[in-house]
Parts: C-alpha cells; structure tokens; sequence
C-alpha cells in the first residue's frame, strides 16, 4: 500500500470518507473521492489501515500533523489532475476501489514518478504551511539559517519551516520504502526529487511598513512557492524523466537491485530529475489490466497540435462536434460604491470529443 493510498485513506478515516488506493505509494493514496474536507475526529493511529510499524510509531509520536499528511496527500492528488488535464492519462481517480488510480501505478512508469514526486512534495508542503499558521504545537516558524540581512530590510514575519516538512514527508513517506529492490529505489528518489523542489524554490516575502506605504522599515521572511508553480516544475521534470535499467548486487544481507541510466551518453539524472524504468501504455483503449480509461468521449481542443489536441488525444479515431448554449455574466457594470451588477447572457460554443 502506497502513500497516496495511506494518505488518502487517513482523510478517509478522518471523515468516513470511501477508501482509495494504489501501489505502494506510502501511504497510499487512497483516501477516497469524498477529501474535501478534513474531518475533526480525534485520530487513533491503530484504526487507520495499511501503515507500516515504523508509520504506526510516526503517527502516534506526531499526532498532532497527521492531518497535515493527509491534507498534503489530496493536494498532490488535485495539483496532479490538473497537470494531467489534458494528456491520455488525466490522473483520474477511481470509486469504490482499494487503488486511488487503479493498477496504473503497479507500474514503474514515469506517471508513477510523477504521482511520488508530487505527493511527496504536497504533504512537505501543507505540513510546512501548518506549522507557520500555528495549528501544531510541535513546530513554527524557522529560526535557524537566515543570515544577516539585506540592506534596507530586516527580518520578520514567520518564516516557514520546510525543512521540518521536508523530514516529516521523508520520515513517514520513505519508511514503506526499504526493500531491497529496484521499485523501492525508484519511488525514494522520486520522493526525494519532489520534496527537493520545495527547498529549491524558497524564497524571500517582504512587506513594507510605514505612513502612507513609505516603507520606511521593510521586514521579510522566507516563504513556500505557490504549489501550482512547483506542479509545473514537476511537470517539466515529467517530460525529462530519465529512463533507467535495473542492475542486481550480491551482497552480505542478499541480493540488492539498483538503478543505472539507460543511455550512458545523456547526462546522467540528479536528485532533482524523476527516474523510471518501464514504459507507459499509449492509453488510448480501455484496458483493465494497465488502468487505462482510453480516450472516448474526452474533450479535446480541435485548434491544437499539441497532446491535447484532438488528433492526438484521440489517438487517430476523430472526434465529434456539438453546440453546448451556456450561461454567463455579461455587461458587467461598477457602481460607486460598491457593487457590481451583470446581465446573463447566453452563449453558443462547440465541443469536441474523442470518438
């Protein structure tokens, strides 16, 4: 069971959510369709299904963050079907199913790299931004590191701590991860990559303060990106992933798989880049055995050449037209003070889906 599932099926646990899953991804995604809103209950560690001792001993040592986790989890899950929006695979999630994206993940691909290296990345993410808003007495703002600061600014605010959501996502997420073969390496590194990103991409908040906005005193702190800015970073890292072979080890505690790029003449992938080594199904057709949905009925954009246009999208099949009338605010009007009014105005498009 995998984090996306574990994650996943805390939220679940916290709100009676239906359970969800997928490959070990730690804790599994697999909470459930119905995340939107954490519950309050209070959490007994040992009713929560699928986690390791190690995760056991975590969740109850960090009671208090643990709806962090699974909070991180669903971000990931979203930030990932927006991503995937419009490619063949669009990150969809399934019902009533113990696999969040059904045997999609069974498989060492690059949308497994992804879905690692996002979730990863989320709950480091939403347990940093906890801590800087103060819901856990356990953690805070970041004290250690900051430097002297600039000219013409000091610090202040609550800079955010993500190197303690960075541990909090290594600690519970990694812990499924010690097996001695080549699947446990792969979702480590991209773990790892995803969690990278956050501490990659730090950066300084300032705020000025002084009569009429003179910013006679500016104070700054050290901030999270957007998580939608970090989505496209993993993104791109997704269309660069470098394609791996799996090499075994004999060693004193057994045999050890490991990983080596697969063409010595690319540059050879950092910490930062996502790693694979099995290829994707095309998923155009329906096919239960590698999760694939197929492609028909998607919507399709007919004036792009790109994966979402529909000749790609549609894997060559074609698509179908039809008129959708759709209301929408028009003639938008500010009053003084203050109000805007709008009349409803009803508008013809066409939509294209793949046959």
């Amino acid at each position: 069971m995998d984090l996306f599932l574990i994650g996943y099926m805390m939220c679940v646990w916290l709100s009676s959510w239906r359970v969800l899953g997928g490959y070990p991804i730690w804790w599994s995604l697999a909470l459930g369709q119905q995340y939107s809103s954490l519950g309050s209950q209070p959490i007994l560690c040992g009713s929560i299904p699928g986690l390791v001792p190690k995760q056991l001993r975590f969740c109850r040592n960090y009671i208090e963050i643990m709806p962090s986790v699974a909070e991180g989890v669903k971000l990931g899950i979203q930030e990932c079907q927006h991503q995937f929006r419009g490619r063949r695979w669009n990150c969809t999630t399934i019902k009533d199913n113990l696999a969040i994206f059904g045997p999609v993940l069974d498989k060492a691909t690059r949308e497994s790299a992804f879905v690692h290296a996002v979730a990863s990345a989320g709950v480091a993410f939403a347990v940093t931004r906890s801590c800087a808003e103060g819901t856990s007495t356990m953690c805070g703002c970041d004290s250690h590191h900051k430097g002297p600061p600039g000219e013409g600014w000091k610090w202040g605010g609550c800079s955010e701590d993500a190197e303690f959501g960075v541990l909090v996502s290594r600690e519970f997420a990694d812990a499924r991860e010690n097996r001695p073969d080549a699947r446990s390496a792969m979702n480590r590194h991209n773990n790892e990559a995803g969690r990278t990103t956050i501490l990659d991409h730090m950066h300084l908040r300032c705020k000025c303060h002084g009569l009429s906005g003179s910013c006679e005193v500016k104070t700054c702190w050290w901030a999270q990106p957007d998580f939608r800015m970090l989505g496209d970073y993993l993104k791109d890292k997704y269309d660069s992933a470098s394609e791996m072979v799996v090499e075994k080890h004999r060693e004193s505690r057994g045999w050890v798989e490991t990983l080596r790029a697969k063409y010595a003449f690319f540059k050879h992938p950092t910490e930062r880049d996502l790693v694979y080594y099995e290829g994707s199904p095309n998923f155009c057709e329906p096919n239960p055995e590698t999760g694939s949905f197929g492609t028909r009925d998607r919507a399709c954009n007919v004036s792009s050449h790109g994966i979402e246009g529909c000749d790609l999208l549609c894997c060559g099949r074609g698509h179908n037209t039809r008129t959708e009338k759709r209301k929408e605010k028009c003639h938008c009007i500010f009053h003084w003070c203050c109000y805007v009014s709008c009349q409803e105005c009803v508008r013809v498009y066409d939509v294209h889906t793949c046959k």
